[in-house]
């Protein structure tokens, strides 16, 4: 599946606004650090990409710092087959 990174910045930046964490997002600020990001944001957000975009994140070498930024996110896209 072909993810459209801006499609997925929406998503993502949605769902964030939904947690209570609304505003802009710098591409490479760390949602993590940020207080943007917890656990439970960090699960859903991986359970979208799945569900949503086809990604397939149970490798076993998945760090979730892969997600830390919007910027990783979009890379992290970019690296799934289509």
């Amino acid at each position: 599946m072909n993810v459209d990174p801006q499609d997925l910045r929406r998503t993502v930046v949605a769902l964030l606004a939904e947690a209570g964490h609304a505003g802009p997002i710098c591409e490479s600020e760390s949602l993590f650090l940020s207080g943007r990001l917890d656990s439970l944001a960090a699960a859903e957000i991986l359970a979208l990409l799945e569900r949503d975009y086809g990604l397939d994140l149970a490798d076993a070498n998945f760090d979730i710092t892969g997600i830390d930024t919007l910027a990783r996110l979009e890379a992290l896209a970019r690296q799934q087959p289509a």
